[in-house]
């Protein structure tokens, strides 16, 4: 029984292989066309459903996107998954996430509206909108299952696709190699994202020399061709409103023609209807793919007939191996001023660790937010039962900067930002940048930075502030004796110098110090018969920090927390008063973040500060009141309060805001703030008494590409009146 048992396998097997080896090969061919390439998903679901095998695969652009992971094994409704999951935004701005960038590389983020390259006294352009490490990222997890398949004829569908040589203008037929760069390259659209460099070839979109890669999926052995279109055809002047819709139609017109002899030469040709859809349509993806749909179930007579109905295929669902990777070794390639030992320890994990694709994708963002690389790619070879982790950089030839932000306030009124930035002006990995603000109160900001990363890093500060405004009495002890005076209206001047040395502790927080030198400068003319000038001095100070932030934005989180922690003690000054003497002062900052339900997000804070010592000088105490403007010595925020309105030498303030996301970057939201404030109010128990201050605000905030618009109107109970605050830009 056993012997006929295994005769019948064996006979059945040899049937099923004579069956599937007379069986019509099938290839499929998709075409780019960006987001109306989702209506390639449609086709396959439909096609799925009819039974449809597909031996093989050829795409462009985006059809070699969805191609390559359908040939890497995933059906039509888990790639319907991925791409719904998909943030397009992100993906298009090549999204790096805050956690990623050190606090030098945030602040940079988060303080200029635009950024361009500046060589030989001329200002250039960004080759491209992203690099694409956001897709890079994203195609690399989700193929990791054919990481090491290097033959793409060795995938579970034979694939292939194409890119353009952008200084040759020659097709390249991309089937060999890194399936995930191979794929990026395809798809990198001029000026969308930056060009790939594969075998020594600079590639870009094979859109711009073969869209529709018939022939070559031909040769592969289809003896049938499925092809889907979804390449635009030529506008006229009138619908020629904008750039995309311009390079798209530069594009085309050497293929469009070509198109015509490939439609007679395919055997069951699907050209949805998308014509309303652009190539940037990201948000209309489900509408997109209803239309593939639409377009196959028109043609789903002719599908039939290549399907055996006696056996129709049904593809499985791909099951995803463990994300668990074991490192063996990282290679990179060499770099001029760059060691292996930076690339190591930006990576955040060191060669012999077990780690995942998620700390893997960290890793390769933190070297990405350098952007000190104009060109990342990366793989992993098997090496016997581990992997070897294989990074390619391209080292950013621009080391010259010019960026420009904008901003106004209540207290430091309209500025205009002007920085000049340069890397490697003395050595390696430094960064010099000066700011220049122009506007109502000329300031300026100069850092130079040596970055060490784990070990210790140096840098050096000089910040120039000035403003007129009326503030709290207690700025000097002139006014204390007269009780008719609750605001003098002051010139304040500031200049600071700081030499400074930090590092990462614990792989997470910022731990530094250093020597600050000031000169403060305050003159009043409210005062009669008094000297105008306040105060005119120099103090020299020693100063500590410890820092750690992981908000995953500055100004309006959803989640995470930060803290803050400052000692300064000041030492010596010309003491142009004439009062001083030694004294320190210690505060703290904390806050957390999350999301309450979709869209609206709590945030609480509180912070406190306080001077030990001697008696402290005046100008240096805690001077709170209103909102918006980029904090400064030991100014704090207070809701309900006029700019810069209540001061003492220590205080404690909490903080609770509730915001509402009620559509995409428009933010409401309403707070409220309850503090002690006073003369060395923690040497009693008078900062645990009930609040003395309260203040509550609501707003608007609109999040923009100069930063965010935010209104307030805020109001105390102990206030006669409410105020209107305006803060317009990134702060600064």
């Amino acid at each position: 029984m056993k012997k006929i048992a295994l005769l019948l396998i064996v006979f059945t097997s040899l049937a099923v292989f004579s069956q599937e080896q007379k069986r019509p090969k099938i290839g499929l061919v998709l075409s780019g066309g960006g987001a109306k390439g989702f209506a390639h998903i449609g086709v396959l679901k439909v096609l799925e459903e009819a039974g449809v095998k597909i031996d093989y695969i050829g795409g462009t652009s985006m059809g070699a996107v969805i191609g390559g992971l359908y040939a890497s094994g995933y059906n039509a409704t888990q790639i319907d998954s991925i791409f719904q999951a998909t943030n397009f935004n992100e993906l298009i701005n090549d999204f790096i996430p805050r956690s990623s960038k050190n606090f030098y590389e945030r602040r940079n983020d988060e303080l200029y509206a635009l950024v361009l390259p500046f060589n030989k006294m001329k200002i250039g352009i960004p080759e491209a909108l992203s690099k694409g490490m956001y897709n890079y990222n994203l195609l690399s997890r989700i193929t990791r299952n054919v990481r090491h398949i290097k033959d793409f004829n060795q995938l579970p569908i034979p694939f292939l696709c194409i890119g353009t040589n952008i200084e040759t203008g020659e097709e390249v037929l991309l089937n060999k190699g890194n399936l995930v760069q191979a794929m990026i390259a395809s798809s990198a659209f001029p000026s969308l994202f930056s060009p790939v460099e594969i075998d020594g070839k600079i590639l870009v979109d094979g859109g711009v020399v073969n869209n529709y890669p018939i022939e070559e999926v031909r040769k592969l052995g289809a003896d049938i061709i499925i092809g889907v279109d979804v390449q635009d055809g030529l506008l006229d002047r009138t619908q020629l409103k904008d750039a995309t819709k311009i390079l798209v139609q530069i594009t085309s017109l050497q293929s469009i023609e070509r198109m015509k002899k490939n439609i007679s030469n395919t055997d069951i040709y699907i050209k949805p209807d998308i014509s309303q859809y652009g190539v940037v349509s990201f948000d209309k993806g489900k509408e997109i793919i209803r239309k593939g749909e639409e377009a196959t179930f028109a043609v789903y007579e002719q599908i039939k007939k290549i399907v055996d109905e006696s056996n129709p295929y049904r593809k499985p669902k791909l099951e995803l191996s463990s994300d668990s990777i074991q490192i063996r070794a990282i290679n990179s390639n060499k770099l001029d001023n760059y060691t292996k030992e930076y690339v190591i320890g930006k990576l955040r994990f060191k060669p012999g660790a077990k780690t995942c694709y998620d700390d893997l994708l960290k890793g390769i963002n933190n070297i990405n937010a350098t952007k000190n690389f104009s060109a990342i790619s990366y793989s992993l070879e098997s090496n016997k039962e581990d992997v070897d982790l294989h990074i390619s950089l391209k080292e950013n030839p621009t080391k010259t900067y010019l960026k420009f932000g904008m901003h106004y306030d209540n207290l430091f009124k309209s500025g205009v930002l002007v920085n000049l930035t340069r890397k490697k002006t003395l050595f390696k990995n430094d960064i010099a940048s000066l700011d220049i603000i122009l506007g109502d109160n000329i300031r300026y900001n100069l850092d130079y930075y040596i970055e060490n990363g784990f070990n210790l890093s140096f840098g050096f500060k000089s910040h120039y502030n000035q403003f007129n405004r009326n503030v709290a009495k207690e700025i000097s002890s002139t006014t204390l004796n007269n009780p008719d005076i609750n605001s003098i209206n002051v010139d304040f001047t500031d200049m600071t110098n700081q030499a400074y040395f930090q590092s990462l502790f614990v792989q997470k927080f910022l731990i530094g110090g250093g020597v600050e030198l000031k000169y403060l400068k305050i003159k009043s003319e409210t005062l009669a018969n008094v000297d105008p000038i306040i105060d005119n001095s120099n103090y020299l100070s020693l100063f500590g920090y410890l820092k750690f932030d992981s908000f995953d934005n500055k100004y309006f989180p959803k989640k995470g927390w930060y803290f803050s922690g400052d000692i300064q003690s000041y030492l010596l000054s010309s003491n142009y008063t004439g009062n001083f003497q030694p004294f320190s002062i210690a505060k703290g900052d904390f806050g957390v973040a999350a999301t309450l339900f979709k869209n609206a997000t709590v945030k609480f804070q509180t912070d406190a500060g306080f001077s030990f010592g001697q008696e402290s000088v005046a100008f240096f105490n805690f001077i709170l009141g209103g909102y918006g403007y980029n904090p400064l010595n030991n100014f704090k925020y207070l809701y309900g309060y006029d700019y810069l309105s209540v001061a003492a030498n220590s205080y404690i303030k909490s903080t609770a805001t509730v915001d509402y996301e009620f559509l995409k970057k428009n933010h409401v939201n309403f707070s409220a703030n309850f503090a002690n404030i006073g003369d060395r109010i923690f040497e009693t128990v008078d900062w645990v008494s009930i609040p003395k201050y309260s203040g509550y605000a609501v707003g608007y905030g609109l999040e923009t590409v100069i930063g965010p618009i935010e209104i307030k109107y805020s109001w105390s109970p102990e206030q006669p009146k409410g105020f209107t605050w305006f803060s317009i830009g990134f702060l600064f």
